[in-house]
């Protein structure tokens, strides 16, 4: 193997990592609204990812930064395309950010609920753009010769592109659901298990049509394969949430997000950037590449990076592993959000 074919894989690695963690993170945000039926509710469901929450989009930054330093082509063909897009998912991100710390800054309703539909609307637009994004990116882009995009902003969301959106939105939903039935106690745990069935089923009519247009598209074998364990693994999901089993839920339901985006990655290589307008214009793993030099050194670097971001990924998700509710807030009997301090305390309760 070469070192550009291994490195294509440790960026799809990241990017799976990325989607794993962070797709429950924007499933629980949007179910701010779709589950919480009062501020506590919002107050548990917010806890349940808030140790992690910021933990979690490091995958992003890593991601990102790989395919800067190893595809520099990959990296500069991207981010120009999707200039607008990206601009709003970073703009999300960190409207989100803000909202989760601002949140609790003052105890006037009116503030609280601001932040909260901040908190719920910066996590569905991301959601599904990322979708729309890697769609865009599997099917193949208007690249020129000089690999630059050279199509325009709606070329972006035609209707495959518009159906991976839907998908990735409501698979983090789900993934959300069955995280927020895994977390948390008391009646919210009942809905949310329940919300989960649905939301599952919802997901598993879209999978089946966008991975199926994927496969008949460009797919292989491999990419089958894939397709496969990701249907399998929705509907074993769907089923345990039915059974209240959610531990094993939650695994089946980020097996299907790995599948999903294993897929889409099987479809592109040797490609990073397929181009519609000339095969031949399509960036690939050789000629969008970094030197083997600084491939060699980047791989020592990572070999000695990753195990220790991962054990401490790992204990923070040890450390915070408990299931909260309501009563564990520590002003649930007035309703009222109360110091930073009670919101992280109640995590581990």
């Amino acid at each position: 193997m070469e070192l550009h074919d291994l490195w294509f894989l440790v960026i799809a690695f990241l990017w799976t990592g990325y989607f794993f963690l962070e797709g429950f993170d924007f499933g629980v945000g949007v179910l701010t609204k779709l589950l919480a039926r009062d501020r506590a509710e919002r107050r548990v469901l917010i806890n349940t990812i808030g140790p992690v929450w910021d933990g979690n989009e490091v995958w992003l930054i890593t991601a990102a930064g790989a395919t800067f330093a190893a595809f520099p082509e990959w990296y500069a063909t991207l981010f120009s395309g999707f200039y607008l897009p990206f601009l709003a998912i970073l703009v999300c991100l960190i409207v989100r950010g803000v909202g989760f710390e601002y949140r609790h800054k003052r105890a006037e309703e009116r503030w609280q609920r601001n932040w909260e539909h901040a908190i719920f609307w910066t996590s569905l637009i991301p959601a599904a753009l990322w979708g729309v994004i890697f769609a865009n990116v599997s099917r193949g882009l208007r690249i020129d010769a000089n690999r630059e995009y050279v199509g325009t902003l709606a070329d972006l969301f035609g209707p495959y592109a518009l159906l991976g959106g839907l998908l990735t939105l409501t698979l983090f939903t789900f993934h959300g659901a069955v995280f927020t039935g895994l977390k948390t106690l008391g009646d919210i745990r009942v809905r949310a298990r329940r919300l989960a069935a649905g939301l599952g089923l919802l997901t598993l009519l879209l999978a089946i049509a966008f991975l199926g247009w994927t496969q008949f598209a460009r797919g292989d074998a491999a990419s089958l394969a894939a397709m496969v364990v990701a249907l399998v693994a929705l509907s074993a999901a769907v089923a345990l949430t039915l059974a209240d089993r959610e531990g094993w839920s939650f695994l089946c339901s980020g097996v299907a997000v790995v599948a999903v985006v294993a897929m889409l990655f099987l479809t592109l290589f040797p490609n990073v950037m397929p181009s519609s307008l000339d095969p031949d214009w399509s960036l690939t793993v050789t000629n969008a590449s970094s030197t083997p030099y600084t491939l060699r050194i980047m791989s020592w670097c990572a070999l000695v990076a990753t195990p220790l971001v991962l054990l401490y990924q790992g204990w923070t998700y040890w450390v915070f592993r408990k299931r909260i509710g309501t009563q564990h807030l520590a002003d649930a009997a007035h309703g009222e959000t109360g110091p930073r301090t009670a919101d992280r305390a109640t995590v581990t309760g």
